[in-house]
């Protein structure tokens, strides 16, 4: 895959600007394209404004995790110091630990580094420190939901449903009596991508499983095989969409938005593009509830979100910092809630009045993202997330069955996990 890279500067996209004058400090922050770089753009401009010595360049690369984070490795491992500040996914934190990328942020918070951890979400504060040391802040938060077109559920006479045989029989219901060939029942990311990982883990975790316990690989469990279960009755009933293998996460936003999908696992940001996007076929008729689980089970998803870091080869380190701290503050979360439905941070945020007015589901978000389960925290992350995603891959093409499936994934977790 290509790298793709914009710098955005005031409202456009631009060539990379001619140094700043000797005074002014510029500072580069590098953003991937569905953290919704414009929205990020009108942020920084509100810095500039408070700070009229600084300039702030917005670079833009990948459309998926793994895409920027392909592309950020063969920057930092040439010690590049052109970016100053970086959104890494929650899922990186201890892999950039362990390559050194990540400036520790403890000097700089110095006496206040308790105090400043202790007023996010817990579990982002914990996220963001690995071995005791801060290696990054957090922007915004995420969770999987369910989202459901609560138009056709209504006309159906229909409940959110909490478990997925009760999503099952609603999808097949509304799809049997709308007759439209375009209506899909229910997506998730599918394609090799980071997102799938969740696809499998949702599931497992709703059926009382774990990948890992006591830190030891934990597959040979029936839950273990009931993601892949799970995906096979769908795809029987024809609830799944044929070409699920082929799907990235913004798929199922784009498919959605387009009025051809009833149920849909994705992420906080979805909502807003869904109320305000301007060729939304769907303003004002979307649900968002807690994923479905098993009968008997509790519903689960994984945790998402995006944090600061502050590049170790940065050359405007405490500048850098201070930019930093500003875009992991309370003040710019209630701005990015507003303008991106992106989720808090910050506990307090999510009673807001003017963000519940733009994002009247917040009310209920808070206790699913608190309950939102970690995938495996390991400096080999990215190998444990490949042979999740490529195994959950191949049983949805077709191309693995569950057996199959399960075992390669055992082999190849078992040496990381022992």
């Amino acid at each position: 895959m290509k790298a793709w890279r914009i710098v955005l500067a005031g409202a456009f996209a631009v060539a990379l600007s001619a140094p700043a004058s000797a005074e002014q400090t510029t500072l580069r922050i590098f953003t991937g394209g569905q953290q919704r770089p414009d929205v990020m753009r009108k942020i920084a401009d509100e810095y500039q404004k408070k700070n009229p010595n600084v300039k702030i360049e917005i670079e833009v690369g990948g459309a998926t995790s793994e895409a920027q984070q392909q592309y950020l490795s063969t920057v930092l491992a040439s010690k590049d110091s052109t970016l100053d500040v970086i959104l890494i996914d929650v899922i990186r934190p201890a892999q950039w630990a362990s390559q050194g990328w990540a400036e520790p942020l403890d000097s700089y918070l110095g006496a206040d580094k308790a105090k400043v951890m202790s007023g996010y979400l817990k579990a982002y504060a914990d996220a963001d420190q690995v071995n005791g040391k801060v290696i990054a802040l957090p922007y915004f938060a995420d969770s999987q939901f369910m989202y459901y077109r609560k138009d056709l559920l209504e006309k159906y006479k229909r409940p959110a449903p909490k478990t997925w045989d009760e999503m099952m029989e609603t999808a097949k219901i509304i799809m049997d009596g709308e007759k439209n060939s375009q209506l899909q029942g229910f997506s998730t990311a599918g394609a090799p991508i980071e997102g799938t990982v969740c696809t499998y883990l949702v599931p497992l975790w709703g059926a009382g499983g774990e990948l890992t316990k006591d830190r030891r690989l934990n597959l040979d469990t029936p839950a273990a095989r009931e993601p892949f279960q799970l995906y096979g009755r769908m795809k029987q009933s024809g609830v799944l969409p044929k070409n699920i293998a082929e799907i990235p996460t913004d798929r199922i936003r784009i498919d959605m938005q387009a009025g051809n999908l009833i149920f849909g696992m994705t992420w906080g940001y979805v909502w807003n593009r869904l109320e305000n996007d301007a060729d939304s076929k769907v303003k004002g008729k979307i649900g968002v509830a807690p994923l479905p689980h098993d009968e008997g089970g509790k519903s689960a998803t994984c945790i998402g979100g995006w944090q600061l870091a502050v590049s170790a080869y940065s050359k405007n380190k405490a500048e850098a910092v201070k930019f930093a701290r500003w875009l992991s503050s309370p003040e710019v979360s209630k701005m990015q809630s507003i303008l991106a439905s992106h989720l808090p941070v910050f506990a307090q945020v999510y009673k807001d009045p003017e963000v519940l007015k733009a994002n009247p589901w917040f009310a209920e978000a808070l206790p699913v993202v608190e309950g939102a389960k970690s995938r495996p925290v390991t400096p080999q992350y990215p190998q444990v997330s490949d042979v999740i995603r490529s195994n959950m891959n191949a049983y949805l093409a077709g191309t693995k069955t569950t057996d199959v499936a399960l075992s390669d994934m055992k082999s190849k977790l078992t040496p990381i996990f022992r």
